[in-house]
């Protein structure tokens, strides 16, 4: 009899010997990567990188050390066509455009100044025909406590369902990531059954959901798939604060396993590297980082079994 282990390592192996990776570029994974890992990179330089390593789209995480990006000059409204241009002539696509926005927040003031700075993100990817805009549930930094009480998450799901309202005529929906206190599937679902819209999903960070609250990809993406429009993947080991991110397939997260689960419910998004170096300088450089990511994921694509599923 096979053990849990086992099991899963074997339905991996399967699910992803079946994938229709092909053998071209054309037919591999859809590939991106987010700014958040080449903070120090010009526009140009990001384009073109991407280009010349197979990625099929970028994720706009901040640009030049600016996180504010409605703000940056590229994005004005004297540029914008001409950035839609330089994105398209790189045959490249923008997957998401991710803002900073916390919902949890309760005071008035501040939770109006959050929800603004939200619609101002909406407003950016609609002009750049991005589908989403990521935010974040977040958390207080004086709560200790991983798991958002019923106020809290009612808040988000309010948030949530505001800024999908607005999204929804621009054509753009609302994403929350599972990330800080919202990584637990359980609180995740509570939130997104309240938001009750059609113009809000899930950016599933798959390396928090298991880092963070402990679970496998596949009970992640059984009780959350329905929800899932992005998702984010990294490697890492060690456990709790201790982890330290590293190159891909070189840590514990289950990465093929993770990607395999997307697969299996016919996921359609792109499959995010989300190398943090703006937040952990010390890390590998993303010429090294990002090019890694690819060439993994292509390897994979090709012999599931070098990427350990035998």
């Amino acid at each position: 009899m096979q053990s849990r282990r086992e099991f899963v390592k074997s339905t991996s192996l399967a699910l992803l010997a079946g994938l229709s990776w092909g053998e071209t570029k054309s037919s591999h994974l859809p590939l991106a990567f987010s700014t958040l890992g080449c903070p120090k990179w010009e526009w140009k330089k990001i384009l073109e990188y991407a280009s010349q390593h197979g990625f099929a789209a970028i994720e706009l995480r901040g640009l030049e050390g600016n996180l504010d990006l409605p703000s940056h000059p590229i994005f004005s409204a004297s540029r914008m066509e001409q950035t839609k241009q330089e994105i398209h002539a790189s045959n490249l696509k923008i997957a998401c455009v991710s803002s900073s926005a916390n919902l949890y927040v309760e005071d008035p003031a501040k939770r109006a100044k959050q929800l603004d700075d939200a619609r101002r993100f909406v407003d950016l990817a609609s002009s750049l025909g991005a589908p989403y805009v990521r935010v974040f549930g977040g958390k207080a930094e004086s709560d200790k406590n991983p798991a958002p009480d019923a106020a809290t998450k009612s808040r988000v799901a309010a948030g949530l369902r505001e800024l999908g309202e607005y999204g929804a005529p621009r054509k753009v929906t609302v994403i929350i990531e599972s990330h800080d206190h919202f990584t637990a599937s359980a609180t995740l679902k509570d939130v997104l059954r309240q938001a009750d819209s059609d113009h809000v999903g899930l950016l599933w960070d798959a390396h928090h959901t298991f880092a963070t609250s402990g679970e496998e990809p596949e009970s992640t993406v059984k009780e959350l798939g329905a929800w899932i429009r992005h998702t984010h993947l990294k490697d890492s080991v060690g456990s709790g604060e201790d982890r330290k991110y590293v190159l891909t397939g070189h840590g514990n997260v289950p990465i093929t396993r993770q990607i395999a689960a997307l697969q299996s419910i016919g996921y359609k998004g792109f499959f995010c590297f989300e190398w943090e170096k703006l937040w952990h300088p010390e890390i590998d450089d993303p010429e090294i980082a990002i090019g890694d990511f690819s060439r993994f994921i292509n390897q994979c694509s090709g012999n599931p079994r070098a990427c350990g599923l035998d």
